[in-house]
């Protein structure tokens, strides 16, 4: 059913996983409900899981099979992923020395990557990142915004979101990062049709673009807006991902500055 390397990138990541839980061959097979023998062709890549195995190790250890099969695990840290309601998806959080998170800088021209990357700890490890410690509890992602659609935001801005767990906290007429499968990454206004149709409704800010609606099932992530990087005071040939953390650098430092002035 898989491909050699696909087999024995699974086998490395059930190794790695019972490595990280500190079990035992003998004991991560009772978890399982299979003989140790089992468990041992598993590892060494004999054999291939089948899908309900596959399924049972996606349960066990709140990762998606997405996951299992195609990112390398042992390249993130084991208690920097991040649950997603029911399985439905599990992508790595990249955290710092201090054990905050950080947050992930989506370049403009690496939108289309991200569709396939986001759930592959590799992918998100070579992504720019920085460390901002005044943004609310939560994983956050910064992304890229495109076209006229959301005024004041203009091209080349971006949208700091924090990650949605579950379709059902949507706020109805917040923004959000949407992503999907077959129109990747918009920032949209939202609204609940779940209850009526299984999607979400997306609105643009600007009326020249007519509401559509995305079925549940179509969409990967969901991010709330959390805060802008503005670029627009930027010449074109400005306009880089250094130039934007040095912009958020500047921000943070602006911020703390702030925090600590008495208050009148």
């Amino acid at each position: 059913m898989f491909q050699n390397a696909t087999i024995d990138m699974i086998a490395s990541n059930i190794r790695f996983l019972r490595s990280a839980r500190n079990l035992s061959q003998e004991a991560m097979a009772q978890q399982l409900d299979i003989t140790r023998a089992r468990l041992v062709s598993y590892e060494s890549g004999r054999t291939e899981p089948s899908i309900d195995m596959l399924l049972k190790l996606s349960s066990h250890f709140t990762i998606s099979i997405d996951a299992l099969l195609k990112g390398d695990l042992s390249k993130t840290n084991p208690s920097a992923l991040m649950k997603v309601g029911k399985n439905r998806i599990l992508f790595p959080v990249i955290i710092n020395g201090d054990g905050n998170d950080m947050v992930e800088m989506i370049p403009e021209k690496a939108t289309a990557g991200y569709l396939r990357g986001y759930s592959d700890p590799e992918y998100i490890e070579g992504l720019q990142r920085m460390n901002l410690p005044f943004l609310p509890t939560g994983k956050h992602r910064a992304f890229p915004i495109k076209g006229d659609s959301m005024p004041p935001l203009n091209e080349g801005a971006f949208v700091i979101g924090k990650f949605v767990e579950d379709l059902s906290e949507v706020k109805n007429g917040y923004t959000y990062i949407v992503l999907s499968r077959n129109d990747g990454i918009v920032y949209k206004r939202v609204y609940d049709k779940l209850a009526t149709d299984s999607s979400l409704e997306l609105h643009s800010d600007n009326k020249l673009y007519a509401p559509y609606l995305i079925h549940a099932n179509d969409i990967l992530e969901l991010w709330e807006y959390t805060c802008t990087i503005n670029t627009g005071k930027y010449k074109e040939e400005e306009l880089n991902l250094n130039s934007i953390m040095n912009m958020m650098r500047e921000m943070k430092i602006e911020l703390q500055r702030l925090q600590t002035m008495p208050r009148i």
